[in-house]
């Protein structure tokens, strides 16, 4: 489940971990992904209640977006001329 919410400056979505059914595992904390126009950050709780934050430039999050889709390798993403 996820819920999205536009705001002034940014784009906030919450990913919230429901588990899979009959799994045993505990559930994740929530995590908030925050989108701004120049970067975005995720956050989420340790075990003693702490946010951990990661902040990502527009280039990473869209290394990450194809790396996702790409199989074991080195790549560089260039623009087109």
């Amino acid at each position: 489940m996820f819920t999205i919410e536009h705001e002034f400056d940014a784009t906030v979505i919450t990913l919230i971990d429901e588990g899979e059914e009959g799994s045993a595992l505990p559930l994740q904390e929530d995590i908030t992904i925050l989108a701004f126009e120049e970067c975005v950050t995720l956050e989420q709780e340790d075990e003693t209640g702490e946010p951990v934050r990661i902040t990502l430039s527009q280039a990473q999050l869209r290394d990450l977006a194809a790396a996702l889709n790409l199989p074991e390798g080195s790549y560089r993403i260039v623009g087109k001329d």
